[in-house]
């Protein structure tokens, strides 16, 4: 794309990754559907490249109802096993079976904080962590914070919830703002 922007160098070719870049990569999200729906993109992506997912978003948020965690968390064996044969999504058993256990995991967190945005995001006092990184080699793929956040979410019963994935999942929703120094998108 020839629009003359600056980016983040990793969005920089593909037009699948400049709309993701430009639209939805570290804006700050409070919306719980959208908090589930990224979380579990998230752990799906593990081991694999993040435009796999990308390209696949639509019929992962088709199989698993909208990721809708109400409908989510009642799955049956019988119904994940079914969505193993759709080739929409990575057909990963383990990674299907974590969307009930991370349904079921949110939906306990939602029970005790009234939202999973007001559990998520007083981890950094409900305003973005701005980083500063000139470029994408010197952003780090865990911290402190994704440590803690992954053992939290670890503790409370959730899967495929690592530091490395918690991290990704914290510059996806906008908990920290990781676009580079004179990348149009960073707003600051």
């Amino acid at each position: 794309m020839n629009d003359d922007k600056i980016r983040c160098n990793w969005a920089a070719t593909d037009p699948i990754y400049i709309d993701y870049h430009d639209n939805e990569w570290g804006k700050p999200v409070h919306d719980d559907r959208k908090l589930f729906e990224m979380l579990i993109l998230e752990g799906a992506q593990a081991g694999l490249s993040w435009i796999t997912i990308l390209k696949r978003a639509d019929g992962y948020r088709a199989v698993f109802d909208n990721f809708d965690w109400t409908v989510c968390a009642k799955y049956t064996d019988e119904q994940l096993d079914a969505k193993r044969q759709d080739a929409r999504i990575i057909r990963n058993r383990l990674k299907i079976y974590s969307v009930r256990s991370n349904a079921l995991a949110f939906t306990k967190i939602i029970n005790e904080f009234g939202s999973f945005n007001d559990y998520l995001w007083k981890f950094v006092d409900n305003k973005p962590i701005i980083n500063h990184f000139e470029a994408l080699s010197q952003m780090p793929a865990t911290t402190p914070l994704s440590d803690t956040i992954s053992k939290d979410l670890k503790k409370r019963g959730f899967k495929f919830i690592g530091s490395t994935i918690v991290y990704a999942y914290m510059q996806a929703v906008g908990l920290v703002n990781d676009h580079v120094v004179g990348c149009f998108a960073r707003g600051v």
